[in-house]
């Protein structure tokens, strides 16, 4: 079996939970960097971490490493990959640059040499050339520079790995499905407790928990970029997927609730939980976050609340937080509460002292993961 270099990135603050997902599918050589974790695996492990990880974006296969002191020493490193031993010139491609302190004038002039040298190789070998496609193409290139080295990948994910495919309409401001997945490992959720989400939106935090406790692979609904490629083994694939329907469960084993104080919103969480075939896991309800009542207990709450951005909406939530845990502490003790949000200043307003605050990013935006276990006379 041939063993491949990887990189499989994630929200920033989810590697150490991406580990684990990666050492639980078989990878080796597993380190953890800024923004995803290196390690080594073949076909089964590439095709295991992109249909099982939660937490992952992309699964990337390296293809060559190298330092540079110019454009035409990227040029050169990608000219000595054989691309034909991936993919076809039949296929369209796409090449993206990231960079980090990259000693380079221009990261999409980086890309357009790498396009250049991946068509002349084509061009040399059989007289065509892949054509580009910026929207969906066949194959994604990614190149990764930092001061001094040049890394080319191929993107065995295709689309990213948070679009699992049941997201009908996702409101405003969507938390994506791979860090909410992450909010719930991090809080320790592991489907065999309550859970509710009292600010759920557009019902992606209780998409992701019913998910986990029907142990339903999160990559069973979509399709990915190894599929178009030449190594492709079809019949592995069958067999990874039969594997995990076959361990899904029909039922969850606790209640799961979501609600929101808006009904347009929960119209919007009960079209997404449909797709995502999650109805018999899942109940939603129109309610005020201060009427909300535990669904069990000793159970895990995780709540992505609305953040205030002008002025009158950061003064009405400054004014719920104390309400809010006041009623943590008289109704909610025994059960694990994890805040997500960009202010800082949450927990101090509610009157609760975290145990502790996990730093993430939600996009760009700095966010804490607050986590408070709650017990009777927990408000200071």
């Amino acid at each position: 079996m041939t063993e491949h270099s990887l990189f499989i990135t994630c929200p920033r603050g989810l590697e150490a939970v991406l580990h684990t997902e990666l050492a639980a599918q078989g990878c080796t050589n597993l380190h953890t960097a800024d923004g995803g974790v290196s390690c080594t695996g073949g076909l089964e492990q590439i095709y295991r971490a992109n249909l099982h990880s939660r937490t992952a974006s992309r699964v990337l296969l390296r293809l060559a490493q190298g330092a540079y002191r110019s454009d035409n020493d990227i040029y050169r490193l990608a000219r000595s990959i054989r691309w034909h031993e991936w993919f076809s010139d039949g296929h369209t491609v796409k090449v993206q640059t990231e960079g980090r302190r990259a000693a380079v004038k221009s990261l999409d002039f980086v890309s357009l040499k790498t396009k250049d040298a991946l068509c002349d190789a084509f061009r040399e070998r059989s007289g065509r050339r892949p054509s580009v496609d910026k929207q969906r193409p066949d194959v994604r290139i990614r190149v990764f520079l930092d001061d001094k080295t040049a890394q080319i990948f191929l993107d065995t994910s295709g689309e990213a790995l948070f679009k699992r495919g049941y997201r009908q309409d996702a409101g405003e401001a969507p938390l994506r499905e791979n860090l909410a997945a992450g909010l719930l490992l991090l809080a320790g959720y592991d489907g065999t407790q309550p859970f509710q989400d009292p600010f759920c939106g557009s019902g992606t935090l209780a998409i992701e928990a019913a998910w986990i406790a029907a142990a339903r692979a999160p990559g069973l609904m979509r399709r990915f970029g190894f599929e178009k490629l030449a190594n492709y083994d079809s019949a592995l694939w069958a067999r990874l997927k039969a594997q995990a329907r076959a361990q899904s469960k029909d039922r969850p084993s606790e209640n799961i609730a979501a609600s929101d104080s808006s009904r347009i919103m929960i119209r919007t969480a009960q079209a997404n939980i449909a797709a995502a075939q999650a109805d018999n896991f899942i109940d939603t309800a129109v309610c005020d976050v201060l009427d909300a009542l535990p669904n069990g207990a000793n159970g895990i709450m995780v709540s992505n609340p609305p953040y205030g951005v002008r002025l009158s909406e950061v003064q009405e939530l400054h004014a719920l937080y104390p309400q809010l845990g006041s009623r943590l502490k008289q109704h909610y003790a025994g059960w694990r509460i994890g805040m997500f949000t960009g202010d800082r200043d949450m927990p101090k307003l509610m009157r609760l002292s975290p145990h502790r605050k996990i730093p993430l990013y939600n996009g760009k935006l700095d966010c804490r993961l607050f986590l408070l276990d709650m017990v009777a006379g927990s408000n200071r």
